[in-house]
């Protein structure tokens, strides 16, 4: 290689960096989430296991504990369900239709996003409480929410609505209706147009949605306590569990729920990157 070739070698190599300095941004991001995310989670972690391994499982298998991870995941799993119904149809509504007071209700979809969630558990106390606007006409039915599992599952509805809305819209609005057109040409009715054509097309981005709203209802607790009525074996939820036994000192036990937490929040994100790459290979 002559003087010039090598002379051009080291320019070359200088062009292919694409961002200048990544050597130190990396560096300063591995030492930052190290810092802020990996020791926390780490001393989470460890924390538990002074009580042995037999000791842990002993204070991940009472049943007050049992019940308690039953219900937030049970009713967070039927919330997303919930969301992922209404969130389709509501987002329908926005990208496809115009009408008057459409930004207010645009708006309106991230207002448990700005809420601060203790504000928005007094709301929700206010209107379903047994003296509430429509708790007294539910009970005047039989039929009471407040202090009660199904409070709960009100709060986690109510919470996880947001994450499955604003995940359909974009991909709603960039969808295509040129499908749904040759779909009425070949003799399709508007329902099979629906449920033959656009579900489909939309089943990645629906369950990323739903994915999401189930990992923020899971660890939801401003919101809830002030609904639930937070009775052990009943309508306590996990994250209520560990601040009660943190109160307590019990902080071996506090950190063993928050570990099985930790451990279901994980597969919640590995689910979530699987969906992600499933709908990316769809595109």
């Amino acid at each position: 290689m002559s003087a010039f070739g090598l002379a051009l070698t080291p320019m070359k190599l200088r062009q292919r960096r694409v961002l200048p300095g990544f050597g130190l941004s990396l560096g300063f991001t591995v030492f930052y989430l190290t810092v802020i995310v990996l020791i926390p989670l780490m001393a989470l972690v460890i924390r538990p296991f002074a009580l042995g391994f037999g000791g842990f499982w002993t204070e991940i298998s009472t049943p007050r504990v049992l019940a308690s991870l039953r219900l937030s995941f049970g009713m967070a799993a039927l919330a997303a369900v919930i969301d992922s119904f209404f969130g389709l149809i509501i987002a329908w509504v926005l990208v496809r239709y115009r009408f008057a007071g459409k930004g207010l209700l645009d708006a309106l979809i991230d207002l448990p996003f700005a809420l601060p969630t203790a504000v928005a558990g007094i709301a929700l106390s206010t209107l379903y409480a047994p003296n509430g606007w429509i708790g007294a006409i539910l009970i005047a039915h039989g039929i009471r929410i407040a202090y009660t599992p199904w409070g709960v599952l009100v709060a986690m509805t109510f919470i996880g609505l947001p994450f499955t809305v604003r995940t359909l819209q974009p991909v709603m609005s960039e969808q295509s209706q040129d499908v749904e057109e040759v779909a009425a040409t070949l003799g399709a009715t508007r329902l099979q147009t629906i449920f033959r054509v656009v579900v489909p097309m939309l089943l990645p981005t629906l369950l990323t949605g739903t994915a999401m709203a189930f990992a923020r209802g899971a660890g939801e607790y401003g919101s809830i306590i002030f609904l639930a009525g937070n009775l052990p074996m009943v309508s306590e939820i996990a994250p209520l569990l560990i601040i009660t036994k943190l109160e307590e000192y019990d902080y071996a036990g506090a950190a063993a729920i928050g570990v099985v937490m930790l451990a279901a929040a994980f597969v919640m994100l590995l689910a979530l990157n699987a969906l992600q790459a499933w709908a990316a290979r769809r595109r």
